[in-house]
């Protein structure tokens, strides 16, 4: 296979690039800006090489320094990985592009480059996770993610923002050590780290110490659903999202909360199994949470009169979808929440991409002041459009595949009555997000003057903007060019011996 080190290649281009950016002696110019857009781009061009290669080739691992996997490193590369790198990658730019003029109003010039230096160290932990098959290396990149997720929020330095940084803080050192136990717990029963290693022996080891294995699940659990935001655990998530730099909502909201949980994926269908997670009764046990947080998110997201508090609550909601599909465990489920995993990074970026070219534009955030703002910002009040639609599930749009995919696979684990449930929340969607669409368009500004103009904002941002908009209708009305990627990754979840 000739892109068998392209993985890593990835890593280490990230990883230098980040090294760099502080070294650079010219500051936040131009030249900078089309260095750090040119490394992406390759980095894009790798994940787009690779998962070509994937595709045709075939999944394989790849040990690094031919260390035998019990004591070496060891990175897993199969269809959905790639597929997830790639996705990354190509919406990381995005957001980058869309940052460059973004972020001279968020923050203060002297932290520019710190910036994207924790960028650049976020997008490595990122891709290091969804590769790594080891689940100490897992640790140590999800503490990397950590950190870095943290500073791309308090980088912003408001008290509010400090305020909720700690916040986020103190509640994801709670879930780093919850996981940090739970593997340990895992290695003292099987004496491996390495997740294909740790599969082969978990059977044996589960007829010894089963309360050992339940107790490092539920550790193991407890602290990714911190990490991914699941109701109840969310609570750091409203306060972060609403108050970080809007590249920062976007990448924490549509990108690092989906690491997370594709690691939950991992634990339970790649390391513990799923007939050990179906003897215990975990599927269950996480759909009732899911549950849980399609509604209660759409509940909280209701009230909120800041736009980027309600979009930060509207994905407490959209995160319980994937754990619906996650918690059937099933081929139908499986694909369903991997589906919505890459379809919700995409309405949700767009979403607040779009809120932050309001506030940028106006200083808006209040939902009630947003009247006739369609008018003055079509361009952006349209792409905000399409992506809440999306939301919403009206056909034509991804959002709407997705709901349909999870339909279909919760009817065919006899379940309707979650059909029933998803109705509801996409019911409660519209509630928060068709009064600001229709207050924006048929509404009276509070000048009384509803003039329509094209959207005076930099063309970085609207070409990202109108990019990521472009991408959900695609979605939606050709679904096979993801899904039939997915289709072939799921049986490695669910069957890998």
């Amino acid at each position: 296979m000739t892109n068998v080190h392209f993985p890593v290649y990835i890593l280490l281009l990230l990883l230098i690039y980040a090294i760099f950016i502080p070294l650079s002696k010219g500051g936040y110019n131009n030249k900078f800006k089309i260095q750090t857009v040119s490394v992406l781009a390759i980095a894009w061009a790798l994940s787009s090489s690779l998962l070509i290669c994937v595709l045709k080739e075939g999944s394989f691992m790849y040990n690094f320094g031919n260390w035998s996997p019990t004591i070496g490193i060891q990175f897993a590369v199969d269809e959905f990985s790639a597929l997830m790198t790639f996705v990354v990658l190509t919406l990381a730019t995005l957001i980058i592009i869309y940052s460059l003029k973004d972020i001279e109003h968020e923050i203060a010039e002297p932290q520019f480059l710190s910036y994207y230096t924790l960028i650049f160290l976020l997008l490595f932990s990122m891709i290091g996770m969804i590769f790594t098959n080891d689940l100490f290396n897992l640790y140590v990149f999800l503490e990397i993610l950590s950190i870095t997720s943290y500073g791309i929020i308090s980088i912003k330095r408001s008290k509010d923002n400090l305020m909720a940084t700690l916040k986020y803080l103190i509640i994801g050192t709670v879930g780093s050590a919850s996981i940090l136990i739970g593997i340990a717990l895992l290695y003292m029963v099987t004496g491996y780290l390495n997740m294909s290693e740790v599969n082969g022996v978990i059977g044996g080891a589960w007829q010894i110490y089963p309360r050992n294995i339940l107790l490092s699940l539920v550790f193991i659990l407890t602290g990714l659903g911190i990490k991914s935001a699941i109701f109840p655990l969310h609570t750091w998530l409203p306060d972060a999202h609403s108050n970080a730099p809007t590249p920062s909502s976007a990448l924490l909201s549509g990108l690092v909360v989906k690491i997370y949980i594709f690691s939950i994926a991992k634990i339970l269908f790649r390391v513990i199994g799923i007939d050990i997670i179906q003897t215990i009764g975990v599927p269950e046990f996480i759909t009732y949470f899911a549950i849980l947080s399609m509604i209660a998110g759409s509940i909280f997201a209701i009230g909120q009169k800041d736009i980027k508090r309600m979009l930060a609550y509207s994905s407490v909601a959209q995160i319980g979808y994937i754990f619906l599909g996650l918690g059937l465990a099933t081929e139908l489920g499986l694909g369903a929440a991997f589906f919505h995993v890459i379809t919700h990074a995409l309405m949700k970026i767009t979403l607040f991409l779009s809120a932050g070219a309001i506030i940028y534009k106006t200083g808006k955030r209040n939902i009630d002041d947003l009247k006739g703002i369609g008018y003055e910002m079509p361009i952006t009040m349209g792409v905000f459009t399409i992506a809440a639609l999306g939301m919403i599930g009206v056909p034509g749009i991804n959002g709407f595949i997705s709901k349909w995919y999870l339909s279909m696979a919760v009817l065919d684990a006899n379940k309707p009555i979650y059909v029933v449930l998803i109705l509801i929340s996409s019911l409660l969607n519209a509630i928060y997000y068709l009064p600001i669409i229709m207050s924006a368009f048929l509404k009276e500004s509070k000048s009384g003057k509803n003039v329509m103009v094209l959207d005076s904002l930099p063309k970085t941002m609207l070409i990202t903007m109108v990019t990521l908009a472009g991408a959900c209708i695609i979605i939606g009305i050709f679904p096979n060019i993801v899904m039939d990627i997915i289709k072939k990754a799921v049986p490695t979840f669910l069957f890998i011996n």
